[in-house]
């Protein structure tokens, strides 16, 4: 667990350090008080933490304390990896092997980020929702070099984070062994992923042959050209 690995904090920290101090304990209070204040005061009990700092540090409710927990998950999935591993490995391998280690990261807190999900799939919460996914993929693509600032950039996070969503989803239930069918389910999405990275490859490509849209229409249309 996260607080075996906790340092004391320092004497009269500011909010900011309480929240990210306080914030990878949150999910396993939630899951039995519920992603509120008594999570919160239980998790400043837990370290010693003042109850009242704690409460002023996710002042804005539920939805403000799962994004601190999942900042904390992204910076343990993180951690794991030195960027010279990372570099070592086919860019398949760095997604996969970023979003495993994010599951690692989840996985003796399933019952909290059961919850959580419940929480951001409220209609007032699914703009915060699609913002959260859309940086755990961001977090994911930067880890693995990707520096694309074109349409690239866009659709490669809008991917990832559809995978993860969908991963997600099946972790949640699995109690395979070393949760064997979440990781098959990953790769074949990453699979996909991967199939529609080269179509879309040649579909851009600058050589003289670049794909033609209205050719590619003309041939379904007419098969003998």
């Amino acid at each position: 667990m996260y607080a075996k690995t906790l340092e004391p904090l320092r004497d009269d920290p500011t909010l900011d350090e309480v929240r990210s101090y306080l914030a990878p304990l949150l999910a396993s209070q939630a899951a039995f008080d519920g992603w509120n204040e008594e999570a919160v005061a239980a998790a400043a009990q837990q370290t010693g933490v003042d109850t009242d700092m704690a409460r002023l540090a996710f002042n804005d409710g539920p939805v403000d304390m799962i994004d601190a927990w999942f900042q904390s998950v992204d910076e343990a999935m993180a951690a794991k990896f030195s960027e010279e591993i990372l570099s070592a490995m086919k860019i398949r391998e760095r997604i996969t092997a970023l979003v495993i280690a994010r599951l690692e990261a989840l996985e003796a807190d399933r019952e909290g980020l059961r919850r959580a999900l419940a929480i951001l799939a409220a209609p007032p919460n699914l703009r915060t929702a699609a913002k959260l996914g859309w940086r755990a993929a961001d977090k994911m693509w930067r880890l693995a070099g990707d520096t694309a600032t074109d349409y690239n950039h866009y659709t490669k996070r809008t991917l990832l984070s559809a995978v993860y969503g969908s991963t997600i989803s099946v972790f949640l239930d699995d109690e395979s062994e070393e949760h064997a069918d979440t990781k098959a389910f990953l790769d074949r999405r990453i699979e996909n992923v991967m199939q529609f990275e080269k179509v879309k490859a040649k579909i851009t490509r600058p050589s003289g042959d670049r794909f033609s849209m209205a050719r590619f229409i003309g041939r379904l249309r007419y098969r003998g050209a």
